[in-house]
């Protein structure tokens, strides 16, 4: 049993950070909660300032579970979600997650059905990376 929550910092892009807050506050489910806590705290950098190996909108991250599991998706805002191609929510509570970490960084973070988990991201590769990479 985890005795101890991981929040690291997290960073987040200008451009994002305001239609995030507004997001997570128009929403009702928990993920909504856990989207504005996560936008209350992260760091509001330039985009210019924002490291490559951040996740963002549009970003493709593989992460590692606490069960060992390997996962590849893309983080999207709600309307372009499509778990069957991989595209996570921003808005689920791995997406909410997911946003703002870097490359090496672990998260604590409550499944829906109230289980905490843990993921490590891998890899990010960022949304122009992306297309040129597919």
């Amino acid at each position: 049993m985890r005795t101890h929550t991981l929040r690291p910092q997290i960073r987040v892009a200008q451009s994002e950070h305001q239609q995030l807050l507004a997001l997570a506050a128009a929403g009702s489910a928990s993920a909504a909660d856990s989207l504005l806590i996560e936008m209350e705290r992260a760091r509001v950098v330039p985009d210019a300032k924002l490291p490559e190996d951040v996740v963002r909108m549009g970003s493709r991250i593989q992460y590692r579970t606490d069960r060992d599991d390997l996962v590849d998706v893309t983080l999207v805002y709600p309307a372009d979600a499509d778990i069957a191609q991989g595209k996570v929510s921003v808005l689920t509570p791995v997406g909410a997650a997911l946003i703002g970490l870097r490359t090496g960084q672990s998260i604590t973070w409550e499944a829906r059905d109230g289980r905490k988990n843990v993921l490590t991201v891998l890899s990010v590769v960022q949304p122009a990376q992306a297309a040129v990479e597919a």
